[in-house]
């Protein structure tokens, strides 16, 4: 049987001590029926040294939840799996390149429509006044640049004092009324191919969609052609080849769609919603194999 690695989160780390292995669980199952076995190990434990992932025919970061809390260590991982050549889906640069959300900027510059954003390396209560007049809501979401779900993330009205930050480089984008409306819309790439589409809705009185903060999820049949063109600009605003991808989006007010992430590191796949319980992914995942070992 052929087999892969799945990193999951440093043993230290202590959120989401339930909901990883419920994920894992669902990728096994989707690999077993391919004939893959998916052993688990720690990203933690090959930082400085890969030779424990090199006898695996691909490695996938697919549950290093929690890297955004030691940031430096996850790039520091990156690097020596880029020098060394590891066998990663998706490859090391695009991981280390994903890790900052400030990557959006540089999406955009490339055509790809996102809120309304402010970057920024120091937040200030001026920054914050700044953004709010240029943007003119009243709301903003207020998020650290290297972050996962949802952690540190704020919903700030206009008149409340922003906090300290640590430090942290934030961004800052204007409230869409529409993610309590209409949701986030999820599309799943696996292999370039769409697989599924999600919509994730807030609980009342919650903005944020993760299942963590009761989100609800449900299938989309057929994604609107807008919402999957822009996720197929993404991909290729990307330019990197990517075993997979889950791009989230919103539409405004206007019914245009915007980006909010393109996940390329350790995304859900919401298998438990999809039609074929993640064969397509298994698929996928058997074509780079077998296409790296015809190299």
């Amino acid at each position: 049987m052929t087999r892969v690695a799945i990193l999951t989160p440093d043993p230290a780390e202590v959120a989401y001590p339930e909901l990883w292995p419920k994920v894992l669980a669902r990728l096994q199952r989707a690999l077993d029926g391919a004939g893959i076995e998916a052993v688990p190990t720690p990203w933690t434990a090959h930082m400085d040294d890969a030779a424990g992932l090199r006898d695996y025919a691909s490695v996938l970061p697919l549950l290093v939840w929690g890297y955004h809390h030691d940031a430096a260590r996850w790039q520091r991982a990156c690097a020596t799996w880029e020098r060394e050549g590891v066998r990663l889906a998706n490859p090391a640069k695009v991981l280390a390149w994903n890790t900052d959300k400030r990557y959006l900027r540089e999406l955009a510059e490339r055509g790809v429509a996102i809120p309304p954003t402010t970057f920024t390396d120091a937040l200030s209560q001026n920054v914050v006044e700044r953004a709010f007049a240029d943007t003119g809501t009243d709301e903003l979401i207020v998020k650290p640049a290297v972050s996962g779900g949802a952690w540190k993330t704020r919903r700030l009205r206009r008149g409340e004092a922003v906090g300290a930050t640590d430090g942290m480089a934030m961004l800052l984008q204007p409230f869409l009324p529409t993610i309590e409306t209409e949701g986030e819309t999820s599309l799943l790439y696996f292999g370039g191919r769409l697989s599924h589409a999600v919509n994730k809705r807030p609980v009342a009185g919650e903005f944020r969609i993760q299942e963590e903060f009761g989100g609800q999820y449900a299938l989309v049949p057929e994604p609107p052609a807008a919402a999957v063109a822009l996720a197929e600009q993404v991909l290729q605003a990307v330019g990197e080849p990517l075993l997979y991808a889950r791009i989230d989006m919103v539409p405004d007010a206007d019914g245009r769609w915007l980006l909010m992430e393109a996940e390329l590191i350790e995304p859900d796949f919401y298998l438990g919603v999809d039609p074929r319980h993640g064969a397509g992914f298994a698929q996928a995942l058997d074509n780079l194999i077998r296409a790296r070992d015809v190299r």
